[in-house]
């Protein structure tokens, strides 16, 4: 989601005790982990293989890269790219805009069993198992820090929460959000519904036709969204915001 590569706004977060942060950068997929535990080298390792499997299909099918619509999948494609491509299909958006969200929820879901508190974010997209309540701050414009977080209580995880934008990162998106933020229990579900609920806004006036378009993914698994747009501010479904200390 950000261009800058040293990430900056990841520079005032900090691992509660008994946990360590870690980044993980295997080509462009870029993660800041926070887990139990030093997990470096064995992510590395397995983000490698997922890149591997999911560039083998592209080269194969290269339409699943540059398809700004759903795309059908072979049943024996890699699990990465079935869970992509189902829940662009779900979304009505490309499948690889499903891909930070999936990516951060393959991993949290491979090492889970070596840390029961493991929190990925790739580029803004995050997956999270946690045995305890953790807060996400929602930062829609960079230049101003993160006022606003979300807070999740323990029994709500797993979780993602993705994001979409049209005024900051590299991400493609049709919208102007400054940010639109969605929560659901599959990562790739939630990357690809930020993309299309990031699409419809243009202008403060599309904010009520976006979140009649949230309510309606409430059924295939959102749970929740948030979406900023200047001054308009939209929310939709189970969550609880938090306003964040300097």
């Amino acid at each position: 989601m950000h261009t800058d590569p040293r990430r900056t706004y990841r520079h005032p977060l900090h691992p509660r005790s008994g946990e360590t942060a870690f980044q993980v950068v295997v080509e462009q997929t870029d993660l800041r982990i926070v887990a139990r535990r030093d997990l470096s080298v064995e992510i590395a390792a397995y983000v490698h293989e997922l890149r591997v499997g999911l560039k083998n299909h592209i080269l194969l099918h290269p339409s699943f890269a540059s398809s700004l619509v759903p795309v059908d999948v072979p049943e024996q494609a890699p699990a990465l790219v079935r869970r992509m491509a189902h829940a662009a299909r779900l979304c009505d958006v490309g499948p690889m805009a499903a891909v930070a969200g999936a990516i951060a929820q393959a991993v949290a879901d491979r090492f889970r069993p070596e840390s029961p508190d493991i929190l990925v974010e790739n580029g803004g997209d995050i997956f999270m198992h946690s045995t305890i309540g953790r807060t996400v701050a929602l930062l829609a414009k960079p230049i101003e820090g993160a006022r606003l977080g979300l807070h999740i209580a323990a029994d709500r995880f797993p979780l993602s929460i993705c994001t979409s934008s049209g005024r900051v990162g590299h991400s493609l998106s049709f919208g102007q959000a400054d940010m639109v933020a969605v929560l659901a229990r599959e990562g790739a579900l939630a990357d690809a519904a930020a993309t299309a609920l990031g699409n419809l806004l243009h202008h403060e006036s599309d904010m009520e036709a976006m979140l009649a378009a949230a309510r309606s993914l409430t059924r295939r698994g959102v749970t929740g969204v948030f979406a900023q747009l200047g001054e308009a501010i939209g929310a939709y479904g189970d969550l609880e915001l938090v306003a964040l200390e300097d």
